[in-house]
């Protein structure tokens, strides 16, 4: 699974730092992408009145105070100078198409330092070429958008290229593939930091899937059918009514009218994923959800959602959150935070 060692990374809530919500700083260098930006500023910028709370403390620096974006679209002012990447808990690098270009060094040399006071760094698209320029990916997974796969992999050996995924969670260095996959790290960030129910949340604002997991590929087969495909919605709101039901791949089958081979061939080509993979991460979702609202009693989260047991609740969650069900309790629960 691509998203992996979330419980390494050493901030173990974002507003523990004992100053306020935790801050993200976003360095925007010259011919930065505009929608990576946006992203960034969709997920972790905007006040959450819904949530009764901010969620981040959000601002842009850039290494000088007129920032030319791609392609000379326009023209950024009035942000922060670069030395406001020092003041950053996560630090979301620069990523631009011009890849064979270097960067600047004042933004490499902030990178290095932020790395090596213990903040977090993420990657956007070709932010993991920022990332490997700076040297902090050495011996690290990372990925990158498809296109750029084997210019990545023949400048920057050392790293442990994934590039058939959507993003990489390596614990406290993070990136994502192309455009969008952005948006699916961001709300996975919001989720670590935050719990299901609040990334849910901030999903529903952005009317965007809530978790689309890090392993899934990048790049989505559409073959064109002769006659146009149903939609997995209905089957998927179905489905979600009845995770405590002991389904199977069967029986949505069943319920879709199509043999499993013909489902699976489905979910594939809309969801990039696997009906099996969908049913389980939508059960440890809910599994989340419970716990976040006061259900202490793992057996009775497990039957709940569908997972059976407190021992194959504990598994899937570890494998799915980085957390054990007790862990997950004490950060995300009620009473924790």
């Amino acid at each position: 699974m691509a998203q992996g060692s979330s419980q390494t990374y050493a901030r173990k809530h974002p507003d523990g730092n004992g100053r306020g919500p935790h801050r993200v700083v976003v360095i925007v260098d010259r011919n930065s992408n505009p929608f990576e930006l946006g992203c960034a500023t969709e997920v972790f910028g905007l006040r959450r009145p819904e949530l009764g709370r901010d969620l981040y403390d959000f601002r842009l620096c850039s290494p000088e105070p007129r920032t030319l974006m791609r392609d000379g679209f326009f023209t950024l002012t009035g942000v922060a100078a670069l030395g406001a990447a020092d003041t950053a808990d996560t630090l979301i690098v620069p990523n631009r198409p011009d890849v064979e270009v270097p960067r600047r060094p004042a933004v490499l040399d902030a990178i290095r330092r932020a790395h090596a006071r213990g903040a977090r760094l993420i990657g956007f698209c070709s932010g993991a070429f920022t990332l490997a320029e700076a040297g902090v990916l050495d011996g690290r997974r990372a990925t990158a958008h498809w296109q750029w796969a084997d210019d990545f992999r023949s400048r920057f050996p050392s790293v442990r290229l994934e590039p058939d995924v959507l993003f990489v969670d390596d614990g406290d260095i993070l990136t994502a593939a192309g455009s969008a996959a952005a948006l699916d790290l961001g709300l996975h960030v919001v989720r670590r930091d935050h719990g299901a129910e609040v990334a849910n949340a901030v999903s529903r604002r952005l009317v965007f899937a809530a978790h689309r997991d890090g392993g899934q590929r990048q790049f989505v087969e559409r073959p064109v059918p002769d006659q146009p495909d149903e939609s997995l919605a209905p089957l998927l709101a179905w489905a979600q009514e009845r995770l405590d039901a002991p389904l199977a791949v069967a029986d949505l089958a069943a319920h879709a009218a199509v043999s499993p081979a013909t489902l699976h061939r489905r979910f594939r080509a809309q969801l990039g994923t696997t009906p099996l993979a969908w049913l389980t991460g939508e059960r440890v979702a809910l599994a989340c959800r419970l716990i976040e609202r006061g259900e202490s009693r793992f057996e009775v989260v497990a039957r709940a959602s569908g997972l059976g047991t407190a021992a194959h609740l504990r598994a899937l969650m570890r494998r799915e959150t980085g957390l054990a069900p007790s862990a997950y309790r004490r950060r995300f629960g009620p009473s924790g935070g």
